[in-house]
């Protein structure tokens, strides 16, 4: 999976949008509340460090298993250090590329979720950093 395009973070007026404050059914329907309890802003919702923030849009499947479609938003947060089992943005070899951060004894690998593409090892001869780690997946519903 490639990064084809990043955004920085502008910072704008809050905006506040209606929360429907009940939980919604995923199965059998339930009676609905005809009110709306507050007001959220996304912005406080999402990003913890607004200067450390960035978006992502991604290209490619290799982490469908992870719930990341081709054409997806990431949310990044360069403040975040890249721990065992978090998702990042990684620079390897001059490429931008979203994968799992793991490590397993004294190797450290990229690993894709989709078994089509094969795990990428960190070695000291490879050029390697974090970028940032992935906090929010943004697609469309199809």
């Amino acid at each position: 999976m490639k990064v084809t395009e990043m955004q920085q973070l502008k910072k704008g007026p809050p905006l506040r949008l209606p929360l429907f404050d009940c939980k919604l059914s995923a199965g059998f329907p339930s009676p609905a509340d005809d009110y709306f309890e507050k007001k959220l802003d996304l912005n406080e919702l999402l990003i913890s460090h607004p200067a450390a923030t960035f978006f992502v849009k991604v290209e490619g499947d290799s982490m469908l298993g992870a719930g990341i479609q081709s054409g997806d938003m990431l949310l990044v947060d360069r403040a975040l250090t890249a721990e065992e089992g978090k998702i990042i943005v990684a620079l390897i070899e001059g490429e931008f590329t979203v994968k799992r951060f793991v490590k397993k004894g004294n190797k450290a690998f990229l690993m894709p979720e989709n078994p089509r593409y094969p795990p990428i090892e960190i070695t000291e001869e490879k050029e390697f950093q974090v970028w940032g780690v992935v906090t929010y997946v943004i697609h469309r519903s199809r």
